[in-house]
């Protein structure tokens, strides 16, 4: 349902969107705490990807043909057939998702996570680059799964985590990641037809939280801050917020708790705190 046709009732779901080089695992600790409060809680898998890490790792080819219209569209339909617009959460790619829908219309209110960026966002800080040079460093790579290694691992994701607890993240979480949609974004700003495009005018839309984190290797605190700014063009609620001394891997690294509890409280309630002042640290 869209946000549009939303009654005035609070929302009772949040749909949750992983990210690439991930799957809804990554959400587990995020499902259980928001259940435990009451809330009915969806966390689907991107199309083709609903089977576990260990048998994505065995066969990733449903990964390699996905792109970023069909895992929105994919998304789209999920949220459109529930009864009421939910709360869309995403990480990384997931946090991109999240900004087209609302485009689209749909959620009460979304919230972006270290949110990989849509045609507009300019910066590409070197650390950015090399996350993405496993990919990107071969065009071949367009319609492959890409795998990272635990040493690329640590580095896109979990560089503020020890070697131990980055490897115990890499082997319950990571799979090979959809070489087409890395591609799709760093081309963005040079396709006319590109798929991650937003209206930053559109007032209509559900109110935003972009969430970054301080010491991410993979989307800067810096990335996420200039695509806040391009939606003060709207009047529609856009808040930025940041959170020092966390990694891209910030949903499942110690102290995600804190992150999970501030996307909640200000998803269920973006009027009292959309006036955040640029990165302001919670807490």
């Amino acid at each position: 349902m869209s946000s549009s046709a939303a009654s005035s009732a609070a929302p009772d779901t949040i749909v949750l969107i992983h990210g690439l080089w991930l799957t809804p695992r990554s959400w587990e600790h995020w499902i259980d705490r928001y259940m435990r409060a009451g809330y009915r809680v969806l966390a689907p898998a991107w199309p083709g990807m609903e089977g576990e890490v260990e048998e994505l790792r065995r066969d990733p080819s449903p990964i390699a043909r996905l792109d970023i219209s069909q895992v929105v569209d994919h998304y789209e339909q999920i949220i459109y057939d529930l009864e009421q617009p939910p709360i869309i959460m995403g990480h990384s790619f997931g946090g991109t998702f999240v900004q087209l829908l609302l485009d689209r219309g749909l959620g009460s209110a979304g919230v972006a996570i270290d949110a990989a960026p849509v045609k507009g966002v300019l910066r590409m800080p070197p650390s950015t680059l090399k996350a993405t040079f496993p990919v990107l460093h071969n065009p071949a790579n367009r319609r492959r799964a890409i795998p990272l290694t635990p040493e690329q691992f640590h580095y896109t994701f979990t560089n503020t985590m020890t070697p131990e607890e980055s490897q115990e993240a890499y082997d319950r979480y990571h799979v090979p990641g959809a070489g087409h949609i890395v591609f799709e974004a760093a081309v963005t700003n040079l396709n006319p037809f590109t798929a991650d495009r937003v209206n930053f005018t559109r007032e209509d839309r559900a109110p935003l939280l972009l969430i970054a984190s301080g010491d991410d290797h993979l989307v800067p605190p810096n990335m996420t801050k200039e695509d806040a700014g391009h939606y003060q063009q709207s009047k529609a609620i856009t808040a930025y917020v940041e959170f020092p001394d966390r990694s891209h891997f910030t949903i499942g690294q110690n102290g995600w708790e804190q992150v999970a509890d501030f996307a909640l409280d200000w998803a269920v309630n973006p009027e009292s705190v959309h006036a955040l002042p640029d990165g302001r640290r919670p807490g």
